[in-house]
């Protein structure tokens, strides 16, 4: 579906936007750039600014205009950071990541276009598009570098793309540890450890047995709904091990009179 969405950068400035907005397709999965008109390409600026996306630097198609640009394309979506007067369907990148992801997934062909560094799009460029996309960035300080702007658009796009494929939008990491990380404690490795836990603290004068108040409850109360594995229980009870050793002999003042 993505290899049906290609970007077009009309009439670029700068060679490191266009690096840029290269490397930013190649982290959300796209491809296919198209060059209308660039300033300065190619440019070992825009290979610098690509950051390991050079290959679709080598892969792009550079036309002489927005027309060419966009044939075979049934949706066209153009940025924009200007009020025009007239009226255009406007998206916001979230939507224009929805449209695109489902217009794509029919198997059409989709554009979406930026503009000139300095001046955006036209209006007759503009005009080509049939939705207008606006990023609502603060209106005091209201324009994105073109990198930036290629880059929240893409975002978007994959998110949509990672729905419409039922894949996780965000990923868990596991520690490549001891598999006793993945297994939780047991409820009698628990009362070890609170029997443990306990005698650590009357030794150390944190708890006293004469008047422990609710200290162990609350306690038992904390670990008990901290989901430990078997790994993270082995460090508490190093802990308390190696506590015991340090203050064996030492007088501690008790400290638990407000638990």
């Amino acid at each position: 579906m993505l290899q049906n969405v290609r970007v077009v950068l009309v009439n670029t400035s700068h060679p490191g936007n266009i690096g840029g907005a290269a490397r930013a397709m190649k982290n959300m999965g796209l491809s296919r750039l198209v060059l209308v008109d660039p300033c300065d390409f190619p440019s070992p600026e825009a290979d610098a600014r690509a950051s390991g996306a050079s290959d679709l630097l080598e892969r792009a198609q550079v036309v002489g205009t927005l027309e060419e640009a966009l044939v075979g394309c049934s949706l066209v979506l153009g940025t924009s950071a200007r009020d025009r007067s007239i009226p255009w369907p406007l998206l916001d990148p979230r939507e224009c990541g929805t449209t695109t992801c489902q217009h794509a997934a029919q198997g059409g062909e989709v554009a979406l276009v930026f503009g000139r560094e300095y001046a955006g799009l036209t209006n007759e460029e503009l005009q080509r598009c049939h939705y207008h996309v606006h990023i609502p960035s603060d209106p005091a300080f209201a324009s994105l570098n073109l990198a930036s702007a290629v880059q929240v658009l893409v975002y978007e796009l994959r998110m949509a793309w990672l729905i419409e494929q039922k894949q996780p939008t965000k990923m868990s990491k596991v520690e490549g540890a001891s598999p006793l990380d993945l297994q939780l404690v047991t409820a009698d490795e628990l009362e070890l450890y609170y029997g443990h836990l306990e005698k650590t603290l009357t030794d150390i004068g944190f708890l006293d047995p004469a008047n422990p108040r609710h200290l162990m409850s609350r306690l038992r109360r904390l670990y008990g709904r901290a989901g430990i594995s078997k790994l993270e229980m082995n460090i508490l009870r190093g802990i308390l091990t190696e506590t015991q050793k340090v203050v064996q002999g030492a007088p501690h003042k008790r400290r638990n009179d407000d638990v």
